[in-house]
């Protein structure tokens, strides 16, 4: 495995055990500052991680929102240089007030690499898995 792709994918891993285990601070802590986020379930683009958080703080105090697991597969990486795309297919189980529920989506998260080596997300985008 080419060593950007294993960077990447060490990245994405803990992107998703952060937010599979409820590691708020943690899991914003993997996108950079000026990351977007495209979202089905909202009605507009969110143009900040900080924009994404204020959404996150919202649906915690409103709906009581936790994220109780998350789970990654069919997993790709392609890389472009200082920048990668990852895919994957993502199942969640939440729980709000309405109770729990599983979700099953994909998800499309560029990576950039920093000055330091590392690798942050600088956009995401999630839509829901066809059925079937």
């Amino acid at each position: 495995m080419p060593d950007t792709e294993r960077q990447v994918l060490r990245a994405a891993d803990r992107l998703v055990a952060a937010f599979g285990g409820g590691r708020v601070d943690d899991y914003f802590a993997c996108f950079h500052p000026e990351a977007t986020f495209v979202f089905y379930t909202t009605n507009h683009r969110l143009e900040s991680s900080a924009a994404w958080r204020e959404l996150w703080d919202t649906l915690e105090r409103e709906e009581d929102f936790r994220v109780l697991e998350c789970r990654s597969g069919a997993r790709r990486v392609q890389d472009l240089g200082e920048t990668a795309v990852f895919t994957h297919d993502v199942e969640t189980r939440v729980s709000t007030r309405a109770g729990e529920e599983t979700l099953r989506e994909r998800e499309t998260i560029v990576f950039a690499r920093q000055a330091d080596g590392s690798w942050l997300a600088v956009h995401e985008h999630l839509s829901p898995a066809a059925q079937g």
